[in-house]
Formats: structure tokens, sequence, C-alpha cells
């Protein structure tokens, strides 16, 4: 019991990487690095690699797939004394409580990770997450074109507004476990973007190689190891700076949906808004009332013909205070979302298109909190203390030119702003007045960044 008490500690502060071998002496490339937890396929669960681990402080965590012999698999990784399971991929709750069962005195800790539409939103393990998810980057069509967004701003695969309507809805550590494209080489820039864009909305990408470079790096060839270090030091920059965990979503424009309103959903309402640069912070519509509303400004009610009386109350009295309502066209609701979907069809963003215009007359070229200019590759996520007198705006940079010559307006009146880049030595910038707020300039994102601004 003592054992199973420390595991669940630290479980919040595990930095998690997909291991394909069963060899021990591979965990040597783990050395001096963030990763402290490692993902294992059953092909490679083996005594003498889970005591080379637990030595190490590393935990082992089995991964179990619906269609196999959970409880069986299950059994198997407690007599190895595994530190955990995984569940990853399309399971239902009936099969995670089998597994659950099958551990229930074993010490062995369960994590699930599901696809989309079956996670457990009011879940009160330590971690939850999905193995769902797009693989980052600038979206481009059939033909080398790149598509363009609602505003035409490049259109960028991402999934932060997910993971931010996820952190809205749970405060537990959150992994998402996307895999490289098939037969596909990433770059050690491009691994840097897809943790990044997990790490700005305070998630965890479980760090999974491409097959070469994941051959490479078990072969020990020099190069794969010289650009793991790299990987290694992106997740560092993140993990390395605990207190920036402490920073919540912060904006004073705010959007009211649930899992039925496009919130499991990428490319949608949320990461509209975060390509046209605007602030935004979700807030579920099942924990919608007067303290959720609490220093908004502009609020949009996507779910506004399901709401209860009393939050009706809680809205009405946020416009007799001053605050700005949106509603959608009396009956409209969120439609329907394939289940086998990541993003809205054609057919849903026609629907969408109505409320999306409510939303970007209302938004465009309005400060809630922090713009951003020059950045038509880059995306943003503005974070708070909870007295709001310290802000982050993390920006990552979806292209592989840097982003130069970048300016942010953050509003209000602030004294201090800091620049955070990978592998470079902070850096105080100067802070000059512009209307409503406070400017500041970056000279250069290569792979990402962040602005600490304090008053």
């Amino acid at each position: 019991m003592l054992l199973a008490f420390f595991v669940l500690a630290a479980m919040p502060n595990w930095v998690p990487v997909r291991w394909s071998s069963g060899d021990p002496t591979s965990l040597e490339l783990l050395a001096e690095t963030p990763v402290n937890c490692i993902l294992l396929e059953s092909s490679n669960w083996n005594p003498d690699m889970v005591k080379k681990a637990s030595g190490r402080g590393i935990a082992t965590l089995g991964v179990l797939r619906a269609g196999t012999d959970l409880a069986g698999l299950a059994r198997r990784a407690t007599s190895l004394q595994m530190t955990g399971v995984v569940l990853e991929g399309d399971f239902d709750a009936p099969a995670a409580d089998q597994v659950r069962s099958a551990l229930a005195n074993s010490g062995l800790t369960v994590i699930e990770l599901p696809v989309r539409r079956r996670i457990r939103l009011d879940s009160r393990d330590a971690i939850v997450g999905t193995s769902e998810g797009l693989w980052p980057g600038i979206q481009i069509e059939h033909g080398g074109s790149v598509r363009s967004g609602p505003t035409s701003n490049p259109w960028i695969d991402t999934n932060t507004g997910f993971l931010r309507f996820l952190r809205a809805a749970n405060d537990a550590a959150q992994w998402i476990g996307v895999r490289p494209p098939p037969k596909r080489a990433v770059s050690v820039d491009q691994y840097g973007v897809v943790l990044a864009d997990a790490a700005m909305s305070g998630a965890r990408w479980i760090v999974s190689l491409d097959e070469d470079l994941d051959r490479r790096l078990l072969a020990r060839e020099p190069q794969a190891i010289v650009d793991w270090k790299k990987i290694c030091a992106y997740l560092g920059y993140f993990e390395n700076r605990k207190e920036w965990r402490d920073y919540k979503a912060y904006s004073k424009f705010a959007v009211v949906q649930d899992t039925e309103s496009g919130g499991l959903l990428s490319a949608s309402l949320l990461d509209m808004l975060s390509v046209q640069h605007t602030a935004v912070r979700p807030v579920l519509t099942r924990r919608l009332d007067k303290e959720s509303l609490h220093g908004a400004r502009v609020v949009l009610n996507v779910d506004a013909e399901s709401i209860s009386a009393q939050q009706k109350d809680a809205l009405q009295e946020f416009v007799a205070s001053g605050g700005v309502l949106l509603n959608p066209p009396r009956g409209w609701r969120f439609p329907p979302s394939s289940e086998k979907r990541l993003t809205p069809d054609r057919r849903q963003m026609n629907q969408i298109q109505g409320l999306w215009e409510i939303t970007y007359a209302a938004t465009v070229r309005k400060n809630f909190g922090a713009r951003t200019f020059n950045t038509s590759s880059v995306l943003y996520n503005l974070l708070a203390t909870p007295d709001a007198k310290s802000l982050l705006i993390h920006l990552v940079n979806y292209v592989d030119v840097p982003a130069e010559t970048v300016a942010v307006q953050v509003l209000g009146e602030w004294k201090h702003a800091r620049l955070y880049r990978p592998g470079m030595p902070p850096e105080d910038l100067p802070l000059y007045p512009i209307k409503d707020g406070t400017g500041i300039d970056v000279d250069r994102i290569p792979v990402f960044a962040t602005l600490k601004v304090d008053q």
C-alpha cells in the first residue's frame, strides 16, 4: 500500500515515451533525460527490463488494447511487478472496469487512453488522456497548396482546442498519444512542435519516434543519438519549469460548450479562434455558473438551448453587470458529430458558419488579454496566475522557417517581460505603451517560445 501511495504521488510528474525495446541496456539512452516513464508493448515485457527500469527510477507501463486478453495481460503485468498498465484505443467503460477489477489488489495503476468520445471527463484518475489526435502542422491540401483558415491564414492542424477543453473539464495530468504518420521521417524540430502543441495547453505528448529514427536510435547511430538529445532538450524546456504548471487558462472571452457541442473536436470553434489569434478560454456547460464567468467580458454560449434555469440566471447577471452575451440563432444546436471523426465534416462546418459569423464579428481585432501580429504560422496560448498578476504566452511556430519580427500586445499595463526559447538563455525585453495595453516585440521564434509578463 505504501508503494502504491508513492506511485500515485509521482504520476502527475511522469514524462512518458513509447519504448520499442525489451533490452534492459536500451534504458541507457534515457540517462540524463526528463523521461521517467516508458510504455511497453507486451512483446517487450520481461523481468530484467522491469527490474532495470525500476532501479533507474523509471515507471514501466504495459500497453493493453481491446480485442486482447485484457485480464490475462493485467495479471501478467502484476507478476512482472510493472508500475501499471495503459488501456489504449477504442475500448468501452466495462472493459476498463474489468482491468481495474483484475488489478484491484495489485498496487498497479491503470491509465485510460481511449478514443476521444470515450474519455471519462469526470474521472478522478491522476492521469487522463486519449490515444487520438491530429499530427500538428500546417495542413497541405492535395496538390501541395496550403489550406486557408476562416480568416485566410494558413490552417494549422492542432490539438490545442481539444486539450484546452479537456483541461477545463479535469485538472488531472493529461496525455495525448498521437503517433507520427506512418512511413514518414520526422525532423527534430517537428518533434519539438508536436510536444509544444500539447505542452502549451498543459498536457504531455507521449513521445513516439518515427520508425526510422527509432531503429537508428536503438542501434546507437551517432546522428540518431544527437537528434534524441535535442528532442529531450525540448522536453526539458517545459519539464524543468514546473512552476509554469500553476498557470491557468486566461482570457476575457469565454466559450461555453460541452461534449455534445464540439468540445471533443479539433478544428472547431476553439481552434478557429486560435487561428484568428484570439485569446479564449473554454467553460464547460455543465460547470457554467457565476464563478466560472469571473473576469469575462464576452461570452459565447454555444449551448444556449440546453442550459438550466439556474445557469440562465448566471448569464443574466453577467449581462446586467456589463458583459456581452453571444447566443446562436434561436433553435440552433451544434450538429451531431460522427463517432469516428476528430474534426467537423463539411456538413457540420456549413452549419457552424452562421455561429462563426456572429463570433467573428464580436471578436475580430479585439484584445481579450493578448494579441499577436505577424504570426500566420504561429499559435499561442494565454495563461495566468490565479491573481492575474503574471502571464505566460506560449507561442508555437508550425512551419520549418523561423517566425520573425513578432509583435505581442498585452491588455493592461505591465512592467517586466522575459522571453524563453529552447537552447537559449532567458532574455529581458523592452516594453512600450499602446492603446489599452503594452507592446512587446520578439525578434525570432525558430520552433517555440514563451513570453512571461509580470506587473
